[in-house]
């Protein structure tokens, strides 16, 4: 019996995990920066809730980005992930804007457990970089 409720147990946590996904709020290991993972309508967007920029003034704007009449847009709020699309532990098609230089990649992510998020970002095949997010919440 105590077998049959520890295996419960852990089937119930892992299907927690796996119906969250990688909606939630995710530390993205620089700058300070912490992004909203959520649906936006059949595909996941991601939006940049704060970052050090922001903690530094409430005003910050994408002052790097390479569309100049983008540039007084505030920080916060910026959406930096768009298009995903797939699940429950890999999506793709998706763009990633970077605030800190003003591009827009091509890119994946992959759900490495409930907590890892790893994002891909390519200008072109193998020019990639990745990156290991955090989850907050």
């Amino acid at each position: 019996m105590k077998t049959a409720l520890v295996c419960i147990a852990f089937a119930a946590a892992g299907a927690t995990a796996s119906a969250q996904g990688i909606v939630g709020v995710w530390n993205t290991g620089t700058n300070g920066a912490e992004v909203e993972i959520a649906p936006c309508g059949a595909e996941m967007c991601g939006t940049l809730l704060t970052s050090n920029a922001i903690k530094e003034s409430p005003e910050a704007k994408d002052v790097e980005n390479k569309d100049r009449s983008l540039r007084d847009r505030p920080l916060k709020g910026v959406t930096m992930l768009t298009g995903f699309s797939g699940g429950p532990e890999r999506w793709s098609g998706g763009k990633l804007y970077n605030p800190a230089d003003g591009k827009t990649y091509s890119g994946t992510m992959t759900l490495i457990s409930a907590n890892t998020l790893e994002l891909q970002g390519c200008v072109i095949r193998p020019l990639c970089r990745t990156s290991t997010w955090t989850r907050i919440r």
